[in-house]
């Protein structure tokens, strides 16, 4: 093998030597956000070009004993929302020179399980996406040093720290919107029904109904199980053929199933939205937004939640300890569009 093509085997303390500063320095110089003058890190990254040299990050670990890697779980990723807040971990993590490692449940898999897998791996922190957490598993993590945050739901009973979207205070927002439009009869797409997320968009959207003078018999339920064809076929299984059965208003409890919702009904019974049935979600993701959907819903603010989260994990001080019993919540917000009349 030619010389060109063997593997540098330059190391810090070489850089250190050609740039002519501590072997501190050079590691400062590819940690982001650290302290150093920036001629001292271009002098650095300047020997460490001529000496083709690359930090190794699993050695570095051993020494400081913390990793950069921060695993996050996740669960159904049929619902396009949680491959947004995916990507808006990896973005967060990485400006602060960190990697991301993903974890999805197998089949028939318990988070219990999934969680094991992970403490498998030398990872600063654990974010859950997917309920549901056992407190035997909790205290696991505690035992370990490793902090967890659930993202986006919580566990009854449980003493896990969260940091969630006021699901509950956006499904009465959403009922607000219909009844400001005049929708007097109503159906509601559900998901997973152990899921708080769902639970809690639910029942605020219930009583606000209820407050506002609806009959629990003009609420309608559909299960879609948080997925597009779970709502689709809701829709036609639940009203047929039968065009005069059709609520006035339809709220999907996720933006993906209210889309299904949508093209169910001018598949089936070539509606107009809004004019014949008002139509609802929940998240804002960014297919939601485009032709032909423009779906009214109600924001989930991800990168507040996400900065929230991260804050909580307390990456950058190895002596923090996340506080149990946290329960962060941060307000949605409607999202008007076309799809719910407006005055």
């Amino acid at each position: 093998m030619s010389a060109s093509r063997k593997r540098s085997g330059a190391t810090s303390i070489d850089v250190a030597a050609l740039a002519g500063v501590s072997q501190s320095a050079v590691s400062r110089a590819f940690t982001p956000g650290a302290s150093i003058t920036e001629e001292k890190q271009q002098r650095i990254l300047e020997a460490a070009r001529k000496l083709n040299y690359v930090p190794n990050s699993i050695a570095s670990s051993l020494t400081t004993k913390r990793s950069n890697t921060v695993a996050v779980i996740l669960g159904n990723l049929d619902n396009p929302f949680y491959v947004h807040v995916l990507q808006a971990f990896v973005d967060a993590l990485q400006a602060q020179g960190r990697q991301v490692f993903t974890f999805t449940s197998k089949h028939g898999e318990t988070i219990d399980e999934l969680i094991d897998r992970v403490l498998r791996y030398q990872v600063d922190g654990a974010i859950l996406t997917a309920a549901q957490l056992s407190t035997r598993m909790a205290n696991i993590c505690h035992d370990r040093d490793v902090p967890i945050v659930l993202f986006n739901r919580y566990v009854p009973g449980s003493d896990a720290s969260v940091v969630r979207c006021d699901n509950y205070g956006g499904g009465r927002l959403m009922a607000e919107a219909f009844l400001a439009a005049g929708a007097r009869t109503f159906a509601m797409i559900k998901g997973d029904p152990m899921g708080t997320t769902s639970q809690d968009r639910v029942r605020g959207f219930t009583e606000r109904l209820l407050e506002g003078g609806i009959g629990r018999g003009d609420i309608l339920e559909i299960e879609g199980a948080s997925v597009y064809d779970g709502a689709f076929n809701g829709v036609l299984e639940r009203f047929g053929t039968d065009r005069a059965a059709l609520p006035d208003a339809i709220f999907g409890i996720n933006d993906i199933m209210a889309m299904g919702a949508m093209d169910a009904l001018r598949q089936r019974f070539d509606l107009g939205i809004p004019e014949d049935v008002m139509v609802g979600g929940f998240d804002d993701i960014p297919e939601g937004a485009r032709w032909p959907y423009r779906l009214t819903t109600v924001r989930q603010p991800i990168d507040l939640m996400v900065d929230a989260t991260l804050d909580m994990l307390g990456l950058d001080d190895p002596t923090h300890v996340t506080e149990p019993g946290i329960d962060r919540q941060i307000p949605s917000q409607m999202v008007w569009r076309d799809t719910i009349p407006r005055d």
